[in-house]
């Protein structure tokens, strides 16, 4: 697991941490999501994670290896992978197959294990076919998959995604999501930075942070419950969440611990019968806090 005790950090520039005290665990196979205002400290509590930013007080610790001594880089930033916001900030290589295998190739493997594992990645990510292809050439859904598959060629059993499908058009969206839930599945951990709260189904856990704390830690269904203290962080529930509190107040027997379109379709199908047309994607109304 990926253990993080009392841990503080600072920017050379700022007199006031960034990070607070953060104490917190994350299990081998978990999927966390983790939001929050802007500005509280998540990219730079999720860099700790790989040791590419070092604590400045308290520790980070993976599978028992302490982020803070020299000679566990190696090891760690090969089992913790990252997954950046810019793709661009990411992708080094003048080929698709180039890029995927620069991490391999650092790690000093042999070439037919370096072949072997950018083949595997591609194939994972379902961009076999773009090998070949400049990254420049590529849309910003294809470089994330590409950024996703470099580091799968690393073998990681953990990786952090800082708002991987921000930008993205619907389709690269779902594209991106469907890759994080299938790696999850394949026990790989997820740690999942988004502000988009329908980023969030298939996560088990969810950390919420403010000014540089964790200001909340429990399962989705937990954390969206607590309607008023997300408003107090400026955060939203999701609106389907809110759709099924808001029914259950006007009579209906439904269950209120629902986090999206599916759930809320089946869970009225299961009391009331057949549902048409009640919820829809894009067309529905916004419900707010309010209803």
């Amino acid at each position: 697991m990926i253990k993080v005790h009392h841990l503080f950090y600072s920017y050379d520039d700022q007199n006031l941490p960034v990070l607070k005290n953060i104490h917190m665990e994350i299990h081998e196979g978990e999927h966390v999501a983790l939001i929050g205002p802007n500005g509280c400290g998540k990219t730079t509590l999720i860099k700790h994670l790989n040791a590419l930013f070092s604590p400045g007080g308290g520790a980070v610790v993976v599978d028992g290896m302490d982020t803070r001594d020299h000679k566990n880089l190696k090891e760690i930033r090969c089992r913790v992978g990252m997954v950046f916001q810019n793709p661009d900030n990411q992708i080094v290589g003048m080929t698709v197959e180039e890029d995927v295998a620069f991490g391999p190739a650092n790690l000093g493997l042999p070439p037919a294990e370096i072949r072997q594992r950018v083949d595997k990645s591609l194939v994972v990510v379902g961009m076999e076919a773009f090998a070949k292809r400049a990254p420049h050439t590529l849309s910003g859904g294809e470089k994330r998959l590409v950024s996703i598959a470099g580091v799968l060629a690393m073998a990681p059993r953990y990786i952090a995604f800082d708002e991987p499908t921000a930008y993205l058009d619907p389709s690269s969206r779902e594209r991106v999501l469907n890759m994080i839930h299938k790696l999850h599945r394949e026990g790989i951990a997820i740690i999942h930075i988004t502000h988009d709260m329908n980023d969030l189904a298939g996560a088990n856990r969810l950390l919420v942070m403010d000014q540089g704390s964790i200001v909340l830690d429990g399962t989705p269904q937990d954390i969206f419950s607590r309607i008023e203290a997300m408003k107090d962080l400026g955060l939203q529930v999701p609106q389907v969440t809110l759709l099924m509190r808001r029914l259950r107040e006007k009579g209906w027997d439904l269950n209120t611990n629902i986090l999206t379109i599916d759930e809320a379709c089946m869970e009225i199908s299961s009391r009331i019968g057949p549902v048409k047309e009640i919820l829809s994607d894009s067309d529905s109304p916004a419900v707010d806090e309010h209803g």
